[in-house]
């Protein structure tokens, strides 16, 4: 009797069930498998609108977890179709459910007709026509693992929830979500039509067919129909509903107060989201100046200024005006536009490919939507900048605001660097208060219009290949500006931009022998137009995770507001370094550079490729055990260093030589000697990657100054932190890591490479292998360029006292004994007759020496 019952109940539950899914034609829901005709002409339409890969793959992965709802702020039939057509095509969860959306022409006539029939009999049986909320149809879809789609701004939709208090997607979803375990993520994107920030006023084409932000029906058809390459979407970080909810500022607040917050927190990610693709709405040159030169403590500057120098204030607004017009961008998007293309040509006709960390990129991107940033690359040649923002304009982020030395604003370049958003600054702000004070009004309006800058925190381009110490003026004057609460927070990202070849690379050498630095010019741009007939290899661009000034100065103690002038400027030193340790730290190593290394460090200046291999083995197995970033062409060290050497004869760096075997039976070796006058070409390279093998070549060099087999790990540690002070105008060194943890990690790379043996008994001691000595001497030999650099400087400082020689002769008398001893074979590497080594060495030892009798007379 009771298994009859249950069959009973169990047949009638799935009658109900059947006609339940009889009746549920609803419009808002577009089927799976849609008519075959509609399918094929919107998939032809919106084929070739852009997708972000690494965005499809995201999504991919996001419905394994939860609900996917996605949402668009502007109501548009149109973007639904699309997200439901092309999301398919990519094999991502694809929206079947419009919340408050009514689609008709676009189905199937035998679903049209189900619809109409389940509609009737709904009406004829309960008197009202059927409503997906109440009838459980959009819950049990979501739960099956359908996608859904909503929109944030739409009147009908806001009349229906506040005048008529009906029910809206925010308030539902959020009911479901309290109801059921599994996390519903809502997931906010645009569709894209321009680049363009949008600028009042609308014109006439805006009003009547939409603004690009918003276009109407006819503007979207129009521009997917004539032009469907402008078009790509962009997806937004998606919301945890869930976690949302568990807020504890939502713990207390009814259905309606979360639905609206979480409108309001959607509609303000989708607005920075846009704001981080476009850049904001730029002000005129004019409008900026207007702004500064009214700013009311820029007033009150200008007035004690004027004071202090005798001077009516009308003139000093008359100079700052002129200092405006100096510094300030003319920011163009169309040159922005046309540029790329050209760029574009550039990059295929002059390099083999441009290797990008997207990764870093994409996390970039995230950034952007929460402040605006500051690029810091490094600086290496002229078109750091130009593939930097080539690469940013492509994936969908605006151009920042470049600082660029006041030597580019030569005719007629200066006008399309200001276009492109170039800013023109000095070398130095010494002597001139009133150029520094509207330098850093300017960058604090920028900063406040939620511009993008980028600058170089080097200043100029490095001659020797590796970072320069960072200059620290404009990171002052960001500072500054998150001090006064120009912006909530800024968000510094530091990026790595590396080469295979450098372009300037004949220019930069003769600067390091010495030579005046050539002034750019309209015509020493035509004359390097020959760069463009040759191939350099790749370029390599890598991003570092960006660096929040916000969460670094609710670490600081005391607070920024409290510090004094001498605090502030230590704690801008430390952000400097800290941005250049991160350079350093995503640096790729090339296939070029570790050969440069290798072909320097060796003995002799004859070799053979195989005698090399063990050298590049050797640093190779270290950058492993650091887990440093390599270039593609070192996957295969044998192979790339043999094309690496074929590349330096063809470039004349070294020389072919054939030796006959020791036998007569031998097989011909090839052998290669090193150009004297190329090593300076190949010290360059060697720079690149040699803040990697510093640590190394300190611990190496402290391990063999002891002149035994068996050594204290304890007893290294001074020795690195004098070899870490002697050379700190060299190598940026990281303040947050002491002596004695760059010690552990590096003996203990040293051990896995059988350099080192750990004693058996006696702790914290190490024996050196056989093979272990040889690799100690290579790791130690980078550091020799510079000690004979060095040596030099110590001996002119020995002849003469401090004030005899102005720098200027100093540094003559300098190059003159450099090239003296390098004669008489005293000095063995010809790379060590640097200007900059001998600047750095000059700087170093009138520091140790100022300090000293300082404190001799203390």
């Amino acid at each position: 009797m009771q298994l009859a019952q249950r069959t009973k109940e169990t047949i009638k539950a799935w009658i109900d069930a059947a006609l339940q899914r009889h009746h549920e034609h609803y419009a808002c829901s577009l089927p799976k498998k849609s008519g075959f005709l509609s399918t094929l002409i919107l998939r032809s339409v919106f084929a070739d609108v852009h997708m972000n890969a690494n965005q499809v793959a995201y999504l991919k992965t996001l419905s394994k977890k939860g609900i996917v709802v996605y949402v668009s702020k502007y109501r548009s039939r149109f973007e639904y179709l699309f997200y439901h057509v092309r999301y398919k095509e990519e094999g991502v969860p694809f929206p079947e459910i419009g919340f408050e959306y009514r689609i008709l022409l676009w189905q199937k006539i035998s679903r049209l007709l189900r619809m109409a029939y389940a509609h009737l009999n709904h009406l004829l049986k309960h008197g009202t026509f059927p409503n997906p909320y109440d009838s459980g149809f959009f819950k049990r879809r979501l739960e099956s693992g359908s996608a859904a789609f909503f929109s944030l701004i739409d009147p009908k939709s806001f009349y229906r929830r506040l005048v008529k208090a009906k029910q809206g997607p925010a308030t539902y979803l959020i009911e479901l979500q309290q109801t059921i375990n599994r996390p519903i993520y809502v997931v906010p994107q645009w569709l894209f039509f321009s680049k363009k920030p949008h600028r009042p006023p609308r014109s006439l084409i805006d009003v009547l067919l939409g603004s690009e932000e918003n276009p109407g029906r006819l503007r979207r058809w129009m521009v997917v129909l004539r032009s469907p390459q402008k078009l790509f979407v962009e997806v937004s970080d998606p919301l945890n509903l869930k976690d949302f909810l568990n807020e504890p500022d939502n713990q207390d607040r009814d259905l309606e107060q979360l639905a609206f917050n979480l409108r309001n927190r959607l509609l303000e990610q989708m607005d920075r989201h846009r704001q981080s693709i476009t850049g904001p709405v730029l002000k005129t040159p004019v409008e900026l100046k207007e702004l500064i030169l009214r700013d009311e403590q820029f007033q009150d500057f200008m007035k004690q200024y004027a004071e202090s120098q005798g001077k009516d204030v009308y003139e000093i607004y008359k100079e700052a005006n002129n200092y405006l017009d100096d510094i300030a961008a003319d920011y163009s998007i169309t040159l922005v536009q046309t540029l790329a293309k050209i760029f574009g040509w550039i990059w295929k006709t002059m390099f083999e490919d441009v290797t990008v960390d997207m990764e870093g990129l994409y996390r970039v991107k995230s950034a952007a939507t929460r402040a605006p940033l500051v690029f810091v690359p490094c600086h290496k040649s002229h078109f750091d900048y130009l593939i930097i923002n080539y690469l940013l304009f492509k994936n969908n982020m605006p151009t920042p605001h470049i600082a660029a030395g006041r030597n580019l604003a030569f005719w007629p370049m200066g006008t399309l660097f200001r276009k492109g958003g170039a800013f023109f600054i000095r070398r130095t702000f010494r002597g001139a208060k009133l150029y520094a004070a509207v330098f850093a009004k300017y960058v604090h309006q920028l900063i406040k219009q939620g511009v993008n800058i980028e600058f170089f925190i080097e200043g100029g381009r490095s001659r020797t290949g590796k970072l320069v110490l960072p200059k620290t003026g404009l990171v002052s004057i960001l500072l500054d500006a998150f001090k006064n609460g120009v912006s909530r927070d800024l968000i510094f990202v530091p990026i790595f931009v590396g080469y295979d070849r450098l372009l300037e690379e004949t220019a930069i050498l003769k600067e390091l022998e010495g030579l005046g630095k050539k002034q750019e010019s309209f015509w020493e741009l035509i004359r390097a137009r020959k760069v463009l007939k040759k191939r350099h290899g790749r370029i390599y661009v890598q991003f570092a995770d960006p660096i929040s000034l916000k969460a670094l100065v609710s670490n600081a103690n005391p607070s920024l507001e409290d510090m004094t002038q001498a605090e502030f400027q230590a704690f801008g030193r430390n952000l400097s370094h800290r941005i250049i340790n991160a350079i350093n730290r995503i640096s790729v190593v090339t296939a070029q550079s570790l050969t440069a290394s290798a072909i320097l460090n060796y003995p002799k200046t004859r070799f053979s490729h195989d005698e090399l291999m063990v050298y590049v083995e050797t640093y190779l197995h270290y950058l492993l055990s650091q887990k440093v970033r390599l270039s593609e062409n070192i996957t295969d060290p044998y192979h790339a260093v043999q094309n690496v050497l074929s590349t330096y004869d063809d470039r004349k760096f070294i020389g072919k030589q054939k030796t006959k075997g020791q036998d007569d039976t031998a097989a011909d070796e090839e052998w290669y000697l090193v150009a004297e006058n190329k090593r300076l070409n190949l010290e360059y390279y060697k720079n690149n990657c040699i803040h990697f093998f510093v640590p190394a070549a300190y611990t190496a060099l402290a391990i063999l100054s002891y002149d035994a087999f068996q050594f204290s790990a304890s007893a290294l540690h001074s020795d690195y932190e004098l070899l870490q002070d002697f050379f700190k105008y060299e190598f940026a060194y990281d303040v947050d890591r002491t002596p004695a943890i760059m010690v552990r990690k590096t003996l203990k790379a040293f051990i896995d490479d059988a350099i080192l043996i750990p004693h058996r008994s006696l702790p914290d001691t190490y024996n050196i292998t056989a093979i272990g000595f040889r690799k100690l001497l290579c790791f130690a030999s980078f550091l020799k360029t510079y000690f004979e650099s060095y040596w030099v400087v110590l001996k002119i400082l020995k002849t003469y006292n401090k004030g005899e020689l102005v720098k200027k002769e100093c540094m003559k008398r300098i190059r003159a004994l450099g090239n003296q001893l390098y004669k008489q074979q005293e000095i063995e590497r010809p790379e060590a007759l640097s200007q900059i080594n001998y600047e750095n060495g000059l700087t170093f030892f009138n520091f140790t020496r100022s300090f000293r009798n300082t404190y001799a007379a203390s």
